[in-house]
């Protein structure tokens, strides 16, 4: 059984990153969207590097240093999207004492899914939220982490679409957590 360890993800991770972001895209999302929106994902998803500038994102890897999963945090109002997305950023502060949290950019590898890899890195996440004074926390859920999400306490507050990506919308899901 391999041993992962976690840490705070670098700028000269973007790369590993980003190839972990496009394997997962590409390969978990299939039996829960279509190929069309599958491939229009990769224009919705995606990591925002204010994330890494933040320290709120997290890698976890195994012995050799390979990137099993990642995902991170946000005290900052954009609920989802990366840098080459087509949502809009908003990088204003939250207020802990009023807003939620947001969880950002959780991606496993295919090559370590089901070993509790995107449980371990939401713990992480959660834990620094709350340690940052957040009593709440919410995302915007891919169809594919749904079961995940929902299964480590998350409730669906709403369903919605992308916004059209050569006509084709991805089905997405605001859930949110009591921390």
């Amino acid at each position: 059984m391999p041993t992962f360890t976690h840490r705070l993800a670098q700028p000269d991770d973007l790369e590993a990153l980003r190839a972990v972001m496009a394997r997962a895209i590409a390969q978990l999302q299939h039996g829960f969207l279509t190929p069309e929106q599958v491939a229009a994902s990769h224009q919705v998803m995606g990591l925002d590097t204010q994330l890494i500038a933040d320290q709120s994102y997290f890698l976890i890897e195994d012995e050799a240093g390979t990137i099993a999963g990642c995902g991170g945090w946000s005290f900052r109002a954009t609920l989802y999207g990366g840098d080459a997305s087509i949502v809009a950023r908003e990088p204003q502060r939250l207020d802990p004492a009023r807003d939620a949290a947001k969880i950002r950019a959780m991606y496993t590898d295919p090559a370590f899914t089901r070993r509790g890899i995107g449980r371990r890195v939401l713990g992480l996440c959660e834990d620094a939220a709350r340690a940052a004074g957040f009593a709440r926390a919410e995302m915007m859920a891919t169809m594919a982490g749904v079961p995940l999400y929902e299964a480590c306490g998350y409730r669906p507050i709403e369903p919605t679409l992308s916004a059209p990506i050569a006509g084709v919308r991805v089905p997405l899901v605001r859930m949110e957590k009591a921390l």
